[in-house]
């Protein structure tokens, strides 16, 4: 009976059906391509899935209190822009430039938070309207071009993506930062006063207010921690490709909220799990570099994407109902 029990809570749980489909996906790769799991490929894995997992983290929380943020991939693109133009004209060194462009984070994400909660403004047309605003900023500054980011040798680039080897794998301290964001925040959504704020917010705001919750600082202070792990996640990316492109992170704000659903977060707000947005970013990265090792078209990568967004959804919907109806 007891065994019985769990099972269901198991099966029932958010993050069990990404993580089936996660564990298939690997099957699958590893089936048709055996150096799906080689340590060259795994090292590649994990040199690029933490700077865009690290934006999920923020969005988890945010899209939990029932908001989202469309700005995220421009944040991405303009931060590196901002803290490398300081420091290639010679105006700040390179960690002064990274604590500005970091503090003109924090102003993008109140600006946001501000608008929603007070001015009552969507947060999609907020974030979309923010979007255009700071990648247009990025594009007018470098007039297009990539900054140099290759003539500094500073022990804040080595702090952020440091590289070392651990059983023949090459491992960014990126990754390790990405742990314990994850970690932090995991712990904040499910152990703490201010996840249940968090997730009260989310699903019934007016509720929450009345039980004394503060959903509008609760708010705002997700989107400036949204905003800021987005810049610093863009400022890693720079720092590890040698390139700060005021381009960079075009798309990304859609891909981080179909990894956040496909984890299990609910769309609607409420509910979210950071174990599930983890195992999002690991399907999509991994599905992306899967389709081209087994040879599929890396172009058909979005049909591939939309079909798990539909399926997850789905599954989703099947698993609340059975939860809903005690079977």
């Amino acid at each position: 009976m007891r065994s019985s029990k769990f099972l269901q809570r198991l099966i029932s749980a958010p993050e069990f059906g990404p993580f089936v489909l996660l564990v298939g996906e690997i099957v699958v790769f590893y089936t048709w391509s055996p150096a799906f799991l080689s340590p060259g490929n795994i090292s590649n894995l994990l040199a690029f899935t933490p700077e865009l997992g690290m934006i999920t983290l923020g969005m988890t929380l945010l899209m939990t209190a029932g908001e989202f943020d469309l700005s995220v991939g421009s944040v991405f693109g303009f931060a590196p822009v901002m803290m490398w133009t300081f420091y290639n004209t010679h105006t700040t060194s390179l960690e002064v430039g990274f604590l500005i462009a970091m503090a003109i984070a924090v102003v993008i994400g109140f600006a946001n938070g501000w608008l929603v909660t007070r001015l009552k403004i969507p947060s999609f047309l907020v974030t979309l309207g923010m979007l255009l605003v700071v990648r247009g900023t990025a594009l007018y500054i470098t007039d297009g071009f990539p900054q140099r980011t290759w003539t500094s040798n500073s022990t804040l680039m080595r702090v952020i993506v440091g590289e070392f080897s651990v059983g023949g794998l090459r491992i960014y301290a990126s990754l390790l930062w990405f742990i314990l964001f994850a970690i932090i925040l995991g712990y904040v959504l499910t152990e703490s006063k201010a996840g249940n704020w968090i997730q009260a917010a989310g699903g019934n705001a007016e509720a929450a207010r009345a039980r004394g919750v503060h959903v509008t600082s609760t708010k705002i202070i997700l989107f400036v921690l949204t905003a800021v792990i987005s810049a610093y996640a863009g400022i890693t990316s720079s720092i590890r490709v040698s390139a700060a492109n005021p381009n960079s992170g075009t798309g990304y704000e859609l891909e981080v909220i179909a990894m956040v659903v496909i984890g299990g977060t609910a769309l609607t707000g409420g509910r979210g799990t950071i174990i599930g947005t983890v195992i999002g970013v690991l399907i999509l990265r991994m599905m992306r570099n899967g389709i081209v090792l087994v040879g599929v078209p890396g172009l058909a990568y979005n049909i591939f994407i939309g079909a798990i967004i539909l399926g997850m959804m789905a599954l989703h919907s099947w698993l609340e109902r059975r939860h809903r109806a005690g079977t």
